[in-house]
């Protein structure tokens, strides 16, 4: 696929792998077009990106807004080629201590925010009969560890989602691909770990946002349905699909870092 005048929208795009995809696929020539909630944020990332963009403020749990932002995106630029659901944050905190607005806030965020977006964008991309929509997902949503099992589940929920839709888009001209990252140096761990602990653990295993960011425009231009990084990380998804009870012995002291 080349990227030339596409028109890609992109959640969660004020920081981090969304502000450097919009950037990246704007250098390819496509339209990136960036949402998120905070307004300053967005400008900020906007501003540097060279060539046709645009910015719109998105809240994800509004279904309302998804509509009308969504709706605008539509018959200002006539369609959309691409949508890539970013948006999304975690929280690292045990089972019994977490409340339980946190458990309902991040699957209103990562899980049903992809819902309302996809919902207000599939449509038209099936009525032209061609786009892709790209989940960003998590190996979070692969395996579980301790203190992250309401983000994990939302993960979890995130890739039975798209691995449904997948079935049900098979020859329509719309393709869809998860994305299967590993920790990534980025403002998530900001607010999933404000003390650093977790960070500084597995910082050596992090990956750099560049490389994610890459990853997901390879995907796309070579209709990869679904993409597990770093190597090491699939191949523990692997080991732990074949031998459940051997990884959770072996994973333990390598997972709970937290």
């Amino acid at each position: 696929m080349s990227f030339q005048d596409k028109i890609v929208i992109i959640t969660g795009a004020s920081s981090g792998i969304g502000a450097l995809m919009a950037h990246m696929f704007a250098e390819r020539g496509a339209v990136p077009v960036l949402a998120a909630r905070s307004e300053t944020k967005l400008a900020e990332a906007a501003a540097r990106i060279r060539g046709p963009h645009g910015t719109y403020a998105l809240d994800v749990t509004s279904a309302e807004q998804v509509e009308d932002v969504m709706g605008r995106i539509l018959r200002e630029y006539g369609r959309i080629d691409i949508l890539i659901n970013n948006a999304g944050y975690g929280v690292f905190d045990s089972f019994v201590n977490a409340p339980l607005r946190e458990f309902e806030n991040m699957m209103d965020v990562n899980y049903m925010g992809t819902v309302r977006c996809t919902k207000a964008v599939l449509p038209s991309m099936l009525k032209r009969g061609s786009g892709h929509i790209v989940n960003i997902a998590s190996m979070a949503g692969k395996i579980g560890s301790a203190k992250s099992s309401g983000y994990s589940a939302t993960k979890h929920a995130l890739l039975g989602l798209t691995n449904c839709l997948r079935q049900e888009l098979v020859g329509s001209g719309v393709s869809l691909t998860a994305v299967n990252p590993g920790p990534i140096d980025t403002p998530f761990f900001d607010i999933a770990d404000p003390s650093g602990s977790y960070v500084k653990n597995v910082k050596w295993f992090m990956l750099k946002p560049e490389q994610v960011a890459e990853r997901v425009l390879q995907a796309i231009e070579r209709r990869t349905p679904e993409v597990n990084l770093p190597f090491t990380a699939a191949a523990g998804v692997k080991l732990y699909q074949l031998f459940p009870r051997l990884f959770d012995r072996i994973g333990y002291k390598l997972l709970n870092k937290k």
